[in-house]
């Protein structure tokens, strides 16, 4: 189920990061690249605060290669042009990567028994490669200006540790309900955190 899961987030993220880079006006480089690193940046930085090294971005490159191969399909006019920063394709995309890898970085924190380090790696393996692809893209990370992004990762991250005790796939499932509801709601909804003045 986490391979489907992470292929599922891969696909999703390259899709966001491959649209940014577009929009940018990017050369086919730098669409693959900011593709793969929003697909595998969360999950790289996730393993070196747990001590994987190398991180199984780089033990099983095929994450890294269906994101390249992604973003080359995003790279085509036909295709790249319609992904808009503002089209409702990317806002999905977006949100199921967040939701998908949340749920896999939680799940990687919890065995090591300390509920502030799997909520932690939960969030930072939803939100890294999107925060990486926004510094590499010039732009100021979303997590920080966008409707309720992190929140919703960290939402899902603790309805997961709580219902983890009923099952992997339950609690799994349940966060990513969660996470997806959230950020589709705070979109329509324009839901925000107060912000500095």
């Amino acid at each position: 189920m986490e391979f489907v899961l992470e292929i599922i987030g891969t696909i999703a993220f390259a899709i966001s990061g491959a649209a940014v880079a577009v929009e940018k006006k990017m050369d086919i480089f730098g669409v693959a690249i900011l593709g793969m690193t929003t697909a595998v940046g969360g999950g790289v930085v996730r393993d070196i605060l747990l001590g994987t090294v190398p991180p199984a971005a780089f033990q099983k490159p095929v994450y890294a290669l269906v994101a390249v191969a992604v973003s080359l399909v995003v790279f085509i006019p036909a295709i790249g042009q319609r992904i808009k920063s503002d089209n409702p394709v990317l806002l999905v995309m977006d949100t199921l990567g967040l939701a998908v890898f949340t749920a896999v970085g939680t799940r990687a924190g919890i065995p090591y028994s300390n509920t502030f380090l799997a909520l932690f790696v939960g969030v930072v393996t939803g939100v890294g490669g999107g925060v990486i692809r926004d510094l590499f893209a010039g732009n100021r990370p979303y997590i920080f200006i966008k409707h309720f992004y992190a929140c919703a990762s960290l939402a899902g991250s603790v309805v997961m540790v709580v219902l983890w005790p009923f099952g992997e796939k339950t609690a799994m499932i349940a966060g990513i309900l969660v996470i997806i509801t959230l950020r589709l709601l705070a979109a329509k909804f324009r839901w925000s955190l107060p912000k500095a003045k």
